[in-house]
């Protein structure tokens, strides 16, 4: 068993890769091209920590070749083919991010105690302090847990039933489709072609290898774009705060993935027209596009409910 110093090198430097690992995914996933500006602060808001470990994976990115770093200016996507978190030998087991769901789960089937302190957690899920932070700061941005003055932490009885999952979908129906047809709508050429590339992306083969955590924020990606295309910050504001506090069902949704291919043939229905600036139309489709989402969880209650 090694020192302690030698422990917190090692989880520091597991922390580093698995980070650098995460956000080269993010890059393939999202359909990035070169040239396209990383910033610390919306990694460190997508992947729940602070700038400085998000700093220190750029850093390594920029070392491996992956990343192009420019002075005063910062981090851009490089023009390097197929790299992959394999071949530059980063290390790709995510220790908080398999926590993440194992608490998510525990939280789901009751098995969470509530309130629930630190020391209980990290005994109990075999994490260090900088993991215990990383996943709590995951789950409290996500809205489904708080810290307790004096004492731990609680967890939100919010979105654990098929019910409140329908519900944020029927919110969903009503701001979404209304945000299309803001006047002020302009949706930026280069995020439609993003957004187009993440979906072509999924119909090549990744929707039965992509984990559940990139799906979902594949999905996340998508309407957040096209509703932030709008102009009117209130529907981006309010859809991102129904996105943070959906995670849990949604994950576990994903066990069947067998309508993921519809989804994306419509999501790039709606790029489509809104692209040719057929914005009633694109509106239209999306409000079916929501409607065959809430019918699928009416087919997929079984797994929610498990």
């Amino acid at each position: 068993m090694g020192s302690a110093g030698e422990r917190t090198v090692n989880g520091k430097r597991e922390l580093t890769e698995g980070l650098a690992a995460q956000i080269l995914n993010h890059v393939r996933e999202g359909g990035l091209q070169a040239g396209t500006h990383l910033t610390a602060q919306e990694l460190a808001a997508r992947f729940s920590v602070s700038r400085f470990p998000v700093g220190q994976a750029l850093q390594l990115l920029a070392t491996k070749g992956a990343l192009t770093h420019e002075r005063n200016r910062g981090y851009f996507v490089s023009d390097v083919q197929d790299v992959s978190p394999e071949s530059l030998g980063l290390t790709t087991r995510d220790d908080a991010s398999d926590i993440y769901f194992r608490m998510a789960d525990d939280h789901l089937h009751g098995r969470l105690p509530d309130p629930a302190s630190e020391a209980y957690l990290k005994e109990n899920y075999r994490l260090t302090k900088a993991q215990l932070n990383a996943v709590l700061g995951r789950i409290a941005q996500e809205g489904w847990a708080e810290r307790r003055p004096g004492y731990g932490w609680s967890f939100s009885p919010m979105l654990t039933t098929p019910e409140s999952l329908e519900q944020t979908y029927r919110v969903r129906l009503a701001l979404e489709p209304a945000a299309l047809l803001e006047p002020t709508y302009r949706l930026d050429p280069d995020i439609a072609t993003r957004c187009r590339e993440a979906e072509l992306r999924l119909l090549r083969g990744a929707i039965e290898t992509d984990s559940a955590d990139a799906l979902h924020e594949r999905g996340v990606r998508f309407h957040e774009a096209i509703v932030g295309a709008s102009g009117n910050p209130f529907f981006l504001e309010a859809v991102r705060r129904i996105n943070r506090v959906r995670r849990l069902l949604s994950y576990r949704s994903m066990v069947d993935r067998k309508r993921y291919r519809q989804q994306c043939e419509e999501h790039l229905q709606i790029l489509d027209l809104l692209e040719r600036e057929k914005n009633e139309e694109a509106s239209q489709a999306l409000r079916r596009h929501l409607e065959h989402t809430i019918g699928n969880l009416q087919e997929i209650r079984p797994i929610l409910e498990r």
